[in-house]
């Protein structure tokens, strides 16, 4: 809930702090430099991000949750801006095998390996919390 993605701005960021007519926000590039954001930016909590599937669109952090599980918890070995077009459908596939291809774009496949590196690299792995991982059905 706490980890934005701010419009215009690279990277992902902490949120540290509420002002009168600001967010207070820390980047997790390293640097840890934090700065103050207006409510005019375009501010997404990751949490209300989804991506496209060819059925129901499918939470981000449920995406992580996958890339997490198929890389064993590792940062994604994948480079977004050098990987080809087939790399980054064939990292989609094992992260989200019903992703809408049509409407996921090359863009999108990068934004999710550079923002799951960052938060993995930042020690953030618990993307889905118990109650939130689908059910598995019993027979």
């Amino acid at each position: 809930k706490n980890i934005l993605a701010i419009a215009g701005k690279p990277g992902l960021f902490l949120l540290v702090s509420r002002g009168r007519n600001t967010l207070i926000v820390e980047a997790l590039d390293g640097t840890k430099k934090r700065q103050p954001v207006s409510f005019r930016d375009k501010i997404t909590s990751l949490n209300d991000v989804t991506m496209y599937t060819t059925g129901e669109d499918t939470p981000l952090m449920q995406v992580f949750e996958n890339v997490k599980q198929a890389y064993e918890g590792k940062e994604v070995p994948l480079s977004p801006k050098q990987a080809s077009k087939e790399e980054l459908e064939a990292f989609m596939l094992k992260a989200l095998p019903d992703y809408d291809a049509d409407r996921v774009y090359q863009n999108d496949i990068r934004k999710v390996i550079t923002w799951y590196n960052i938060l993995v690299h930042n020690g953030i792995t618990d993307f889905v919390t118990p109650e939130e991982k689908p059910e598995e059905k019993k027979d």
